[in-house]
């Protein structure tokens, strides 16, 4: 069971409450390809990994497989190349932090958020 409760992404107008609330606090999103074993592994590792007390973000989901014109605005919005499976962390409405593949690493978003949240106070 995960800590983590994932917020689906299922609309593209979602994006733009993204934009405007990592203006308070980072947001993450992960982007899935439910099909790929490579996708599944990181997802599960993030999730076995994941302690709400360690992240301070709100964690957004995205289906590709059902919602790639919402990837497609992903890349476009945070100028960030198109991956599966890639993480994002988005502050002050820009991306500031990306990973794809086994470079997903809990370890690391922990530090970045971590760094981010420090910065703020």
């Amino acid at each position: 069971m995960t800590n983590l409760n994932w917020i689906p992404l299922k609309e593209a107008n979602q994006l733009k409450n993204i934009v405007e609330s990592s203006g308070l606090k980072p947001v993450l999103i992960f982007k899935h390809s439910t099909t790929c074993s490579i996708s599944n592994t990181s997802l599960n590792r993030l999730e076995r990994n994941w302690k709400s007390e360690d992240m301070s973000v709100d964690a957004y989901y995205l289906d590709l497989l059902n919602y790639r014109s919402i990837s497609n605005q992903i890349a476009e919005l945070f100028q960030v190349e198109h991956q599966s499976p890639q993480v994002l962390i988005i502050q002050n409405g820009k991306s500031i932090y990306n990973a794809s593949h086994f470079d997903i690493d809990y370890s690391d978003l922990k530090k970045k958020v971590s760094e981010l949240t420090a910065s703020k106070n």
